[in-house]
């Protein structure tokens, strides 16, 4: 009686050609026991919608970014990695605490006296007409807000949650007096090559201008300070060199004029816009600005930075958005241009933040086509004045990235 052969690879076969029918029925077998799991559970499912929930809230993958730890400090000093959206609801419940402490002290010791006064009458005249105007402000104030979105973002961020401190010590780039229309100037460093993607940047960035710099024997070489007292005295806002390396651009130094803060990028990833595929051509109107996941006090001001280079009113016609994403303190810059089409009949509905479906938009769909450059920005240095040769002080370097700093990895400064 010959022996039975095994169906098991986990016992050696001999035979190759065995070996390789044995291992494609198991794969068979496992595909097939997945699919009739998968349409079991799809059943039960739309038996017990609460079933997809639960197994929806138990999958969450557990990735870096949600396992993101904070600093457990009162403090909103830039190299802190503090949320401060958190921070300021803790201040402000501790300040409503400490108010209604000192209302129940007033109280208690009111009790003591008499409640007679004839004085305590006077004004309440005053104090109605001051009400009614407070309420016609807050009108007011109510009708030129626009109402929020149906679908709010949960990564955008919010500038209103700037803390005083950063105001005090960065009050030109805080400034609400800057212009409507910032004017930048784009410049390389001396002898560069990259002349065309600085021209790049000049369709990124309105209102700019590029000027080459030369170290040509029978040219002055200006330094930095020198361009950026020239173009403060001509109505410049921004000053960018663009640097390189072996031809290509690593890095980015934006200098808010007129006597800073600089800042200093590292650029890797540069794509131009015509070597993406499917790519758009980009139109001279102001694009629409998003800044993503800045929560921390350099978070906040590396944002603010960002919104002073573009103008502050877009044109919606032109249908342009630049994003500057932020994730695991990496800023990754894209522009797009997008279409409102109809629904096809494969896609699915969109659904809001709480996962359900928005009504008034069941046909509607957004088509984006992206027009470049893309970029990945990282955040090196950011010094006083212009540059750390104009920088004087103790506090002459506001901040710089050190390698130990990511040394723990659920641990960001942005």
């Amino acid at each position: 009686m010959g022996t039975q052969r095994s169906t098991s690879l986990s016992k050696k076969t001999g035979n190759k050609l065995h070996r390789q029918s044995l291992y494609v029925k198991q794969k068979r077998e496992r595909e097939k026991e997945k699919r009739e799991t998968r349409f079991r559970r799809k059943k039960e499912e739309e038996r017990e919608p609460e079933l997809r929930r639960e197994r929806i809230a138990r999958n969450i993958p557990a990735t870096i970014d949600r396992k993101r730890v904070w600093d457990d400090v009162d403090d909103d000093g830039l190299g802190a990695s503090v949320d401060m959206e958190q921070l300021l609801k803790k201040r402000r419940l501790q300040q409503e605490e400490a108010k209604e402490k000192l209302a129940a002290e007033a109280e208690n010791g009111g009790d003591h006296e008499g409640d007679s006064d004839e004085d305590s009458m006077l004004g309440s005249d005053d104090e109605e007409e001051d009400s009614d105007e407070e309420a016609a402000a807050k009108a007011r104030a109510k009708q030129v807000i626009r109402d929020d979105s149906m679908a709010p973002s949960t990564t955008s961020t919010n500038l209103g949650l700037t803390p005083e401190s950063l105001v005090a010590k960065f009050p030109s780039l805080f400034s609400e007096d800057g212009p409507a229309e910032p004017q930048v100037l784009i410049t390389t460093t001396l002898n560069a090559t990259i002349h065309d993607e600085a021209k790049l940047l000049c369709t990124l960035f309105p209102h700019s201008t590029y000027i080459p710099r030369s170290a040509h024997k029978y040219g002055h070489k200006y330094s930095v300070r020198e361009i950026c007292k020239y173009a403060s005295n001509r109505g410049f806002s921004t000053v960018m060199i663009l640097r390189e390396d072996q031809k290509r651009p690593i890095g980015l130094d934006i200098v808010h004029l007129p006597l800073g803060p600089t800042f200093h990028f590292s650029i890797s990833n540069w794509v131009e816009g015509k070597k993406l595929p499917g790519h758009g051509n980009p139109t001279n109107h102001y694009p629409e600005l998003l800044l993503n996941n800045f929560k921390t006090p350099l978070g906040v001001l590396t944002a603010r930075l960002f919104q002073s280079l573009w103008p502050k009113t877009p044109e919606l016609q032109g249908r342009q958005v630049v994003t500057l994403h932020n994730q695991r303190d990496y800023i990754f810059l894209r522009r797009h241009r997008y279409v409102f089409r109809d629904k096809r009949p494969t896609e699915k509905s969109v659904v809001g933040a709480d996962g359900k479906e928005l009504k008034g938009v069941e046909s509607i769909r957004t088509g984006l086509q992206e027009l470049g450059p893309r970029a990945t920005l990282k955040l090196r240095r950011i010094d006083k004045g212009i540059g750390r040769a104009g920088s004087e002080g103790d506090d002459a370097v506001q901040w710089e990235w050190k390698a130990k700093m990511e040394k723990q990895r659920t641990r960001f400064n942005l």
